[in-house]
């Protein structure tokens, strides 16, 4: 299976600061490109833990005796590393969103290039699919998906859409869902506001932002003191998620305040905001919007 080259690799393994005796996690194995990188830097004594919910990725899996590849959904960390006797670890890492290999097999119906039946599961195993979100949610829940994931403004007018044209039938495909809404596809913005549909659905579909949410507060939970979180992410509704976690160890909110007013956090950011530079661009679309943040345990 074709894997694209992993985003920001150099900066996102050396962000985890690696002991070569070290154990560490990258959740998002993929084509296996930021494991291998990490694998590198460890010595015979290390340990790699990997995981990915998508079946197509277990085939990358790597023939190293340090490496196990665990295929479940990382909101699972904490349970499926104690499975295998592990309670702490030095450093997680994490490329979110979806693997550009989803994007490129045309059944999964991730990319909006191809026409497709209405998928979008990052694990097949799961039961809620995009036809169950586009056939089957109300005007409500389908508003709610398309304003809280796709920060779309007309998100009431595209709910009711939907739920006007599968009174008629069922919308079965991608196209059919680009027909229905084809009125709010003018040729100057249309990918951008498909981009935007697209997002919305999948992100409801695989539970992206509570799965992020469990993440980060089982890192918390499992890193060393002075281990490494290394995220990458790629819309602004992740980049929030992690920017807010990293600062001050909350999704909303402030932390309270002792009596002299300081208050403390679990986390300390390492190094500034980092992006993919030009050449990087250039060389791999995908990592145009990319963001990487970095933080250590106090």
């Amino acid at each position: 299976m074709e894997y694209h080259n992993p985003v920001l690799l150099h900066a996102s393994v050396d962000g985890l600061n690696i002991k070569p005796d070290g154990i560490y996690v990258d959740v998002t194995f993929g084509g296996g490109g930021h494991s291998k990188e990490i694998l590198k830097r460890l010595g015979p004594d290390g340990k790699l833990f990997a995981f990915d919910q998508d079946e197509d990725a277990l085939a990358n899996a790597l023939p190293d005796e340090r490496f196990t590849l665990i295929n479940e959904n990382f909101r699972f960390i904490k349970r499926f590393l104690r499975f295998y006797g592990v309670k702490s670890v030095d450093g997680i890492l994490a490329d979110l969103g979806v693997s550009s290999h989803q994007f490129d097999v045309p059944e999964r119906g991730f990319s909006t290039r191809f026409d497709a039946g209405l998928d979008m599961r990052m694990s097949q195993k799961n039961d809620l699919n995009a036809y169950r979100v586009v056939n089957e949610y109300d005007e409500a829940n389908l508003k709610r998906v398309f304003l809280d994931y796709g920060e779309l403004k007309n998100a009431p007018v595209l709910a009711r859409t939907i739920i006007e044209a599968r009174e008629l039938k069922p919308i079965k495909t991608t196209d059919e869902l680009k027909e229905v809404l084809a009125r709010f596809l003018p040729e100057r913005v249309r990918n951008k506001i498909l981009a935007q549909i697209y997002q919305a659905i999948r992100i409801e579909v695989n539970q992206e932002m509570d799965v992020l949410k469990e993440f980060l507060e089982q890192s918390l939970e499992i890193l060393n003191t002075g281990g490494r979180l290394s995220v990458i992410s790629y819309h602004s509704l992740e980049d929030r998620l992690v920017k807010r976690f990293v600062k001050n160890g909350m999704f909303e909110g402030e932390p309270e305040r002792d009596f002299f007013g300081n208050f403390s956090v679990p986390f300390k950011t390492v190094g500034k905001l980092i992006v993919p530079d030009a050449a990087e661009i250039k060389e791999n679309n995908r990592a145009r919007s990319a963001k990487l943040r970095i933080a250590e345990k106090r």
